[in-house]
């Protein structure tokens, strides 16, 4: 399976979505929580079909020194991390605390740009739906869920395009439900390779459609 691009893959995830949300989490409120910025319009096609609000979730990879696209942990907004304990072995710690810190700044920058002074969504004995583009390792995402907990929400669902299939089994122990589109277990190793159309999104361009919000951070319907 491929998809044409990031808001088609969100399409198609908010078409399962509202079958298992219709089954297996009926009469639950929920919230949507996008990784940015791959994982924005995916978010933000599954709020709007599924009618809730969407906030997001921001954690940041933390990537080999010799292969920065290679995850060998990722940290939470709050600096929390989580690591690969066999990948960071061989890492200078310092390096590896040193990279921590870039990525919470980073990761504060994002939150200022594109939420500013936006009151957070409220998830307390909701429903938490985590929204990406895609998964390889997994860090990153086990980050989020790491964040989206300290929220106190009453279920958490993973829902992604594609990811590997040990990396849905992993995930699997942490929340209540992985719900993906494609388990791949031949993953072709990186997310863009699933996606006809597959770019590395700007500010801007998660702005523009955090703009589309209303005040309850549910997207406005299109005209």
């Amino acid at each position: 399976m491929h998809f044409k691009t990031r808001t088609h893959a969100g399409q198609l995830l908010a078409g399962t979505l509202t079958k298992i949300l219709a089954t297996k989490y009926q009469g639950m409120d929920a919230v949507v929580y996008a990784l940015p910025r791959g994982g924005v319009p995916l978010g933000f096609q599954v709020a709007s079909a599924l009618n809730m609000p969407l906030d997001l979730i921001i954690p940041r990879k933390i990537g080999h020194p010799s292969n920065p696209e290679y995850a060998i942990g990722a940290v939470t907004e709050a600096g929390e991390i989580i690591c690969n304990e066999e990948a960071i072995a061989d890492v200078d710690p310092i390096w590896l605390e040193q990279q921590k810190e870039e990525e919470i700044i980073e990761a504060k920058r994002r939150h200022e740009c594109y939420l500013g002074d936006r009151e957070p969504s409220v998830v307390t004995g909701k429903l938490a739906i985590l929204v990406d583009d895609g998964i390889a390792t997994g860090l990153t995402m086990r980050a989020a869920i790491r964040d989206v907990k300290t929220r106190h929400p009453d279920k958490i669902i993973v829902a992604i395009p594609v990811m590997p299939d040990e990396t849905a089994q992993m995930l699997s122990s942490e929340v209540d439900e992985v719900v993906a589109l494609l388990i791949d277990p031949n993953y072709q190793g990186s997310v863009g390779s699933y996606y006809q159309y597959f770019h590395q999104l700007c500010d801007d361009e998660v702005m523009l459609l955090l703009n589309k919000l209303g005040k309850d951070n549910v997207p406005k319907p299109s005209k």
